[in-house]
């Protein structure tokens, strides 16, 4: 049966009975003074399992590492580590930069997983300092932490960007919908204001007898008075109301 961990490594037999054809989570390993770390690659979009990459630390301090050959594994742990740096520093740059909903909820959608990743990493270093007294491993360990406590704080002020935004656009909606109704009361005031007129000049206007074609002007003027007068006091029960 195949497995992660490569052939050539002289580790214990126990260490390759506790892993199977996949990695699994990240998480330390000691049997017999052999440490391995199994940890993964930095979470992409879409991605539902993560490729593993495996340290193994011989009980005389030596490390190697999957895709180093027979070369020192400890520099490519802390490139690792330094690549998860990289990838928080980008997406905190992105947070400064953001502007809108969408682009706050995009760095959201990133830090997430690389905050659990972050976490998982740090635990599963905290443990490899528990069990193996290596300075080399104690000053990963803390630069773990840091990368942890940083990924918190990307996703914290990632999803207080995007409340905000959310809020504030929320906020000037509801101010523009406010102004739309004003606007339109003020437009009822102002037909109510000419409704009897424009009611009564169409009446007054048609080709039909009324009786009043012969009328004096006053006559006019007193139906205009008494059209505006009913104008005004249906805008005045529109502005009660």
């Amino acid at each position: 049966m195949a497995q992660v961990i490569p052939d050539a490594w002289q580790v214990p037999a126990r260490i390759r009975q506790r892993v199977g054809v996949q990695a699994g989570r990240q998480r330390a390993i000691v049997e017999e003074g052999h440490l391995l770390l199994i940890l993964h690659e930095l979470p992409k979009d879409d991605e539902v399992t993560r490729p593993a990459k495996l340290f193994w630390r011989a009980p005389d301090g030596t490390w190697r590492a999957t895709g180093a050959g027979q070369s020192s594994g400890l520099p490519v742990l802390k490139r690792h580590l330094e690549t998860v740096h990289q990838a928080l520093v980008q997406l905190d740059d992105r947070v400064d930069a953001g502007k809108t909903a969408q682009d706050f909820f995009t760095v959201l959608n990133a830090a997430t997983p690389l905050h659990r990743t972050s976490r998982n990493l740090h635990k599963a270093l905290q443990d490899a300092r528990d069990a193996v007294d290596d300075r080399e491993v104690i000053a990963m360990r803390d630069s773990a932490g840091d990368l942890e406590r940083t990924a918190e704080l990307l996703v914290g002020d990632a999803r207080n960007a995007l409340e905000y935004t959310v809020a504030r656009n929320t906020e000037a909606q509801a101010a523009n919908g406010q102004r739309a109704v004003e606007a339109q009361h003020r437009l009822n005031l102002l037909a109510a204001l000419f409704f009897p007129v424009t009611a009564i000049g169409s009446m007054l206007g048609m080709n039909l007898r009324t009786g009043m074609e012969q009328a004096p002007p006053v006559v006019f003027w007193l139906v205009l008075v008494l059209a505006f007068a009913s104008g005004f006091a249906i805008r005045s029960s529109l502005e009660k109301k």
